[in-house]
């Protein structure tokens, strides 16, 4: 699986992304930042209940809303590198992008593989061109991944494929990365996560994106109080959705964008729409 370092520059993941389906950028968060994560979302693993399906994974707790729970996931989630990689990454007559879902992922001992899927299924299983991307996903590693205890596996260049084309666990590759790392791949490259033979517990945080005229997986608007979404940095409030996506989707109050509630801000030109 294609790799780089933290210094890489966002053209430089986009063109193996593009090419691969599938990119690791290594060590892009430091071991601090991790401590972080890891403290702040530990009463959230507790608490979790464990998943109610095979493909949630029956030994796998899944806890969303990250942005309010783990504060220190909002470094993660507006990230300039991985932004500027999914801007240029996702459909080039897309006007807007935003956030997908937000979860920490803890797969547990003895957890087995998560069936193959392309994350774009959950639109339906709608039929994009394979020309137009329109989700990115990521998985960043707050433990060491390894392919003993459950890295991410992905099927490389099955971006390429029509979604009829299925594969066998032979075909795929572990994510293998150490702590700090993320794993990039587009919602058409075929993947699951691998099965957990240890007896350790594999940590990990799962962000995705997608355009703006899409509805979004994990519903943000109702993960979070406007109280909490007022508090967030102003990047972060557009990623919700809070402002208008295309031309106009989402305004509220005949023509406002959503921006102006947040902000106290009085409709201008630009930021009113006439559908």
């Amino acid at each position: 699986m294609p790799r780089c370092g933290r210094d890489a520059t966002a053209d430089e993941v986009t063109a193996l992304l593009r090419a691969h389906g599938a990119v690791i950028i290594e060590r892009l968060l430091d071991d601090e930042h991790c401590d972080r994560l890891m403290d702040e979302l530990g009463p959230w693993w507790e608490t979790t209940p464990l998943g109610a399906d095979d493909f949630s994974g029956r030994k796998t707790r899944r806890t969303g809303a990250l942005l309010s729970r783990c504060p220190s996931s909002v470094e993660v989630v507006g990230h300039p590198l991985i932004l500027d990689v999914v801007d240029r990454t996702l459909w080039e007559k897309k006007t807007t992008f935003q956030l997908h879902l937000t979860q920490s992922i803890a797969i547990g001992p003895d957890s087995p593989a998560q069936y193959l899927h392309r994350d774009q299924w959950c639109f339906d299983f709608f039929p994009f061109p394979r020309d137009v991307d329109v989700e990115v996903s990521s998985i960043w590693a707050l433990c060491d991944f390894t392919e003993e205890n459950g890295a991410t596996r992905v099927v490389p260049d099955s971006h390429r494929t029509p979604d009829d084309v299925r594969y066998v666990p032979e075909q795929t590759l572990p994510a293998v990365m150490p702590r700090g790392s993320v794993v990039l791949y587009l919602g058409s490259t075929v993947h699951g996560g691998g099965a957990n033979v240890t007896g350790e517990t594999r940590f990990g945080l799962n962000v995705d994106y997608i355009v703006g005229w899409l509805r979004q997986e994990e519903n943000q608007y109702l993960s979070y109080t406007l109280d909490e979404v007022k508090g967030f940095p102003e990047r972060i409030q557009r990623l919700l959705g809070y402002e208008v996506g295309a031309y106009a989707l989402g305004y509220i109050d005949g023509g406002r964008s959503p921006m102006t509630l947040l902000h106290g801000e009085p409709a201008t030109a630009e930021q009113s729409f006439v559908p």
